[in-house]
């Protein structure tokens, strides 16, 4: 989930994310051939207003929820509850913990997270491959993070501190950017797996953040699917977005372009034994009939139309 409009060029003061040597690494001497598939099937971002459209369908396997939108303690939101109650997966999404800052983690955050996986019985937890606050400002957006190994060390130890305190594993999305930093160590895609090696965490893949890559940086999403541990992907986001003056912008309020709809085609070809996919979906709700398109149509294209 990325929104970067107000997004500012690179400093040219040496980075912030000078961490030294790399962390030592913490092999494990077991690992799961297959740690990434704790979902199945279609899903949706759980929202307010979509709460009795959601009710509605049946063919819907788990929900994401904003996790800075739900308290620990008292009552959930009505349709929430029930979702939990009758043991729909209900994913906790974090967008404020700021992994990719150079600053400590904000431990209230941190605890924040790990009380809503309990509560919600979540399967596991995401959040962002970005920084969100620096110099005690927030940005109110998620902020890319350089490719650089500097940058990288600062989210190794980051992600290590937070997955200790987690009662259930930790998927990391890669953000949408308008301005890309400098000087990178690392493909994108290089840049998560190692990300993930390093840390054991899961991958949640976006391909509405990929294609957003695509039209405003280059990226090649054939060279990107590639270089991922598909074995680490835990879930896949689809979100609509609109072109402004000459820049894909990641909206979740603009119905999914047939672009990202080939994408998750292309993913689906790669990965025949289908992947957990969900639409996000933050605004400008269209009608039941729209959006059951939306859905129908990630659905056949993911390989899970009835």
């Amino acid at each position: 989930m990325t929104a970067l409009p107000s997004l500012r060029a690179p400093s040219p003061h040496p980075s912030p994310y000078a961490a030294g040597p790399d962390p030592d690494p913490d092999p494990d001497p077991d690992p799961d051939p297959d740690p990434g598939r704790r979902l199945r099937g279609l899903g949706i971002g759980w929202r307010p207003e979509l709460a009795a459209f959601i009710a509605g369908r049946t063919d819907l396997s788990f929900v994401e929820v904003i996790a800075e939108t739900l308290g620990t303690h008292g009552p959930l939101p009505t349709g929430l509850d029930r979702l939990v109650e009758a043991g729909v997966p209900v994913v906790p999404h974090g967008v404020g913990l700021g992994l990719g800052g150079a600053e400590p983690l904000q431990p209230t955050r941190v605890a924040h997270l790990a009380a809503l996986a309990d509560r919600l019985r979540a399967p596991l937890v995401s959040e962002h491959v970005a920084f969100v606050r620096a110099g005690g400002l927030e940005a109110g957006h998620l902020l890319a993070v350089p490719r650089t190994r500097d940058a990288l060390n600062v989210l190794v130890a980051n992600v290590r501190a937070v997955s200790a305190q987690l009662p259930v594993p930790l998927a990391l999305e890669h953000p949408a950017a308008l301005l890309r930093w400098d000087d990178a160590d690392f493909g994108e895609a290089e840049f998560l797996a190692e990300l993930a090696e390093r840390t054991d965490a899961l991958l949640l893949l976006d391909l509405a953040n990929l294609h957003a890559d695509r039209v405003n940086h280059g990226v090649d999403p054939d060279r990107f699917l590639q270089a991922l541990p598909w074995e680490r992907i835990a879930y896949i986001h689809v979100a609509g977005g609109v072109i402004r003056d000459g820049l894909y912008h990641d909206t979740h309020t603009h119905p999914v372009t047939r672009e990202v709809l080939d994408l998750v085609r292309e993913t689906t070809d790669r990965h025949p034994d289908p992947l957990a996919i969900m639409l996000e979906r933050d605004g400008r709700y269209p009608s039941v009939d729209e959006l059951s398109g939306e859905l129908d149509a990630i659905a056949t294209m993911a390989g899970y139309a009835s």
